[in-house]
């Protein structure tokens, strides 16, 4: 069995952000992506950063597929999330969920997309169960009511 790869932001990972971001920034770029701003839990300025929002079941789920990272830490701090795309700009509030609920939301965000697949020690293919055993080193929100 092999183990999952540790997340390490590399030059060519943040060229390809920035390329990202600029062609969601203009309302063109991949299916289902946003740019997510959140203020920075310890500055306060805001940071932003490109990330897919899946769909599932009638809800909107945001997935850490790398992990605890910064923006991770400033959703958590926040609560609430700004998602952009084009011209279209929310507000949205965000709650983490727990194992049980983050599980089948990581299966279906692995078996959609192929990048993050290196970084989790479930299969596609493996249950919910095994995912849910992932949930505390991939964060999984539920996006709610848009945030005042």
């Amino acid at each position: 069995m092999t183990m999952a790869r540790d997340f390490r932001m590399s030059t060519a990972r943040r060229l390809g952000n920035a390329m990202i971001s600029r062609l969601v920034a203009r309302g063109i770029g991949p299916k289902d992506t946003y740019l997510l701003t959140v203020g920075g839990r310890t500055t306060g300025l805001p940071r932003t950063t490109p990330v897919l929002v899946l769909t599932r079941a009638g809800e909107r789920w945001l997935v850490a597929p790398y992990g605890v990272v910064s923006w991770v830490r400033n959703v958590r701090a926040a609560g609430k999330v700004t998602l952009r795309k084009g011209g279209t700009v929310e507000t949205v509030g965000v709650t983490e969920v727990g194992p049980e609920e983050a599980g089948p939301v990581l299966k279906d965000y692995v078996e959609k997309v192929r990048i993050v697949r290196p970084y989790f020690d479930a299969a596609p293919g493996a249950p919910a169960a095994d995912f849910a055993a992932e949930a505390s080193r991939h964060p999984v929100f539920r996006i709610g009511a848009p945030a005042a």
